[in-house]
């Protein structure tokens, strides 16, 4: 049997002096920005005319960045309407005013015209984009309606927890009832969202629904909380 050398044997406990390189992680920084330019021109262009390189024109960014990270404007879509949602939504945002009513009411956001046409293009945008590849639906509906469905669900459970509410409630189901409606109306309708359409359908619908009555008044530190005569809710409120 052959003896091993020294340097033979110091090579087989060594580590390679020159391990693999790891892949270069990706810089998910500027994904805001590249989100908002993506929103921006789907608003401007539709989703037929839009391109990953008009995004990435718009946002400064490389193309070769936005491909790696959304490998068709479909995936980049519905990760800009997320994110716009989401923002809308965030837990640490919502109004906690001691009533249920109170808290949807001020879910309400006032938005000016312009705020609100824009956004009435990006949902339009979206809808072509669903008429082009329906298998998108639930990632749309992921993107457009889960977040307030979320924010409702939290605001309900709190209402049960303060007994203003039956813990028999279906809040799972209603949840959902408002945030599919302002779609619908938005989406198939073509119509705006504004803050008369939701109160009726929070006093006409949602309350009933969870035994809080119908057509609650608005209180009076709502009533001296005026929305100004130019702005209307967010259209996917």
């Amino acid at each position: 049997m052959s003896q091993t050398t020294e340097g033979e044997a110091a090579a087989m406990v060594q580590p390679d002096s020159h391990p693999p390189r790891l892949g270069r992680k990706r810089d998910h920084t500027r994904d805001p920005e590249i989100l908002t330019a993506a929103l921006e021109v789907l608003a401007e262009t539709g989703f037929d005319g839009m391109t990953i390189d008009m995004v990435a024109a718009r946002a400064k960014a490389g193309k070769a960045t936005l491909y790696r990270r959304w490998p068709s404007k479909s995936e980049l879509v519905i990760d800009a309407v997320a994110c716009m949602k989401q923002n809308d939504f965030e837990r640490s945002h919502l109004p906690d005013t001691g009533t249920l009513r109170g808290d949807l009411v001020a879910m309400i956001k006032p938005r000016t015209m312009e705020e609100a046409e824009k956004k009435l293009q990006i949902m339009a945008g979206l809808m072509s984009m669903l008429s082009a590849a329906p298998e998108l639906a639930d990632a749309a509906n992921n993107a457009l309606v889960r977040p307030r469905a979320e924010a409702n669900l939290f605001l309900m459970q709190r209402a049960i927890d303060r007994g203003e509410i039956s813990p028999d409630c279906d809040i799972a189901t209603l949840s959902i009832v408002s945030p599919s409606i302002a779609a619908y109306r938005v989406l198939i309708e073509r119509k705006p969202v504004d803050r008369k359409f939701l109160i009726a359908l929070i006093d006409g619908v949602l309350l009933p629904a969870l035994g809080l009555g119908r057509g609650a008044e608005v209180s009076n530190a709502e009533a001296s909380n005026a929305v100004p005569s130019n702005a209307v809710a967010s259209p996917t409120t």
